[in-house]
């Protein structure tokens, strides 16, 4: 079964992206001295004592007034109310109790969820309480005087948030869960990508760039296995981009990167492939991540039926590097091909993740040495390719024994490559080859050696 959900809520500038990194032990968050910094819900682990939950991390909540992204903000948090069994109620408790806190209880109460208030800012644990007494007023219960900075406080919350739980149950999620991150430029549809994937609205989408601000993390069940989908934001050119909530996103974005088991390239079929798509899809081949090209906004493209095969071509041609990744094309406006993207991106991560054994890895660089023999120097020495074994996966590595590397140059070593996807498969996943030779084994050896006869 799920954790149960605990909703962070509040006015813009409270504190509340600070209190969800206290309490999940995280900086994914990102803190900003600027209201708006939050937009869409973001998710996180917690625990606290033997508990264990998902804290919701929302928008800054005003109401009466329409401005930008306000309204969307709202329904994020209207979404995250309903499937919250906790409404954690955050307050600046140097500003005082305010309109907009007593709206915000107001409309709480007509959410099915209990309610709790946290005072921010009572760094002072005596002041903090005199602090706090003022809030009594939204008649939400006894007020929590905490200092997310500090961490002042927050123990007594947590006690009182694990109290207020839903009883523990048995943990039925997946063990082999997929982590899934949605990459690309800003304005090439990831938000809608997301919210056609999990069939709901997770993520504010807007024509303007940079709505989204940070990563948000979103699990749903597909083919009886947890997907771990994140949203990032928008990766533009780094002279494009000034300190602040967009140099902080672009962070967190790369920092997906890193921590996924596949990415979603995304591309605008009308714009093509940029210079900073090529950037992005460089990025995800050095991190050794698995990919799947997709192609959005299919259904802008007037085609007939040699346009794909067309285009495909063309945007192949400038992501010649990511040449072992399918390439999908979808529209997430009406959901096309949208279902394709669990089964391409299950296949890449079982190529990920594969391990082949040594002899049959041999007999494919046996056959490669029949059809082409190494490279023979200026001087008349030639290259010898003893053997090769696979030394790691996720990504798939392999070691390849050879008389001396530098004989071997980029055309051969790419041949080499090739021959190993043809003969082993490995699509969707890059290849990480290492080339060793007898002069790096003997000083190897020697190094070993005399580690072993130092006296202790």
């Amino acid at each position: 079964m799920a954790r149960p959900i605990v909703a962070i809520i509040g006015r813009p500038n409270v504190g509340k992206s600070t209190l969800v990194n206290r309490l999940c032990r995280s900086r994914d968050a990102i803190v900003h001295d600027q209201p708006g910094v939050t937009r869409d819900r973001s998710y996180q682990e917690g625990f606290w004592a033997d508990r264990e939950f998902t804290v919701v991390d929302t928008g800054g909540l005003v109401f009466n007034d329409e401005s930008e992204f306000l309204p969307e903000i709202r329904q994020q948090a209207e979404l995250a109310l309903t499937e919250a069994a906790i409404a954690l109620i955050i307050v600046d408790g140097q500003q005082g109790l305010t309109v907009a806190d007593e709206a915000i209880a107001e409309w709480i109460r007509s959410y099915d969820c209990k309610a709790l208030v946290a005072v921010n800012k009572c760094e002072s644990p005596e002041i903090g309480l005199s602090m706090a007494a003022e809030f009594w007023r939204l008649g939400l219960g006894n007020p929590y005087p905490v200092s997310a900075i500090h961490g002042v406080g927050t123990g007594d919350l947590m006690d009182k948030v694990v109290e207020l739980l839903p009883p523990k149950e048995l943990d039925a999620e997946g063990k082999d869960n997929i982590q899934v991150s949605i990459i690309g430029r800003p304005n090439v549809g990831k938000s809608s990508l997301l919210n056609a994937i999990s069939g709901e609205n997770r993520a504010i989408v807007s024509s303007i760039r940079g709505t989204t601000r940070d990563t948000i993390d979103t699990s749903i069940i597909r083919e009886n296995r947890c997907w771990r989908l994140i949203d990032t934001a928008g990766i533009r050119r780094r002279k494009s981009v000034q300190y602040g909530p967009e140099f902080f996103g672009i962070n967190r974005s790369f920092k997906a990167i890193e921590r996924s088991d596949v990415c979603l390239l995304v591309v605008d079929a009308l714009e093509g492939v940029t210079e900073q798509d090529q950037r992005l899809a460089g990025r995800i081949e050095q991190e050794g991540r698995a990919c799947l090209i997709i192609v959005n906004k299919w259904d802008a493209v007037e085609k007939d039926t040699y346009t794909m095969p067309i285009i495909e071509k063309e945007l192949r041609a400038k992501l010649y590097f990511l040449d072992w990744a399918k390439m999908l094309f979808t529209s997430a406006l009406t959901g096309k091909r949208v279902e394709h993207i669990f089964r391409l991106a299950s296949l890449a991560v079982e190529q990920h993740r594969r391990r082949v054994s040594t002899s049959v890895v041999n007999e494919v660089i046996s056959e490669a040495l029949s059809w082409r023999s190494p490279p023979t120097s200026r001087g008349g020495r030639q290259g010898r390719l003893y053997y090769a074994t696979q030394v790691a996966s996720a990504p798939p590595s392999f070691t390849l024994f050879v008389n001396e590397p530098k004989l071997f140059g980029d055309s051969y070593r790419r041949y080499i490559e090739r021959q190993l996807r043809e003969g082993l498969g490995f699509e969707g996943t890059p290849l990480k080859l290492f080339w060793r030779g007898k002069q790096q084994r003997e000083v190897e050896r020697e190094i070993a050696r005399k580690q072993n006869n130092t006296p202790s």
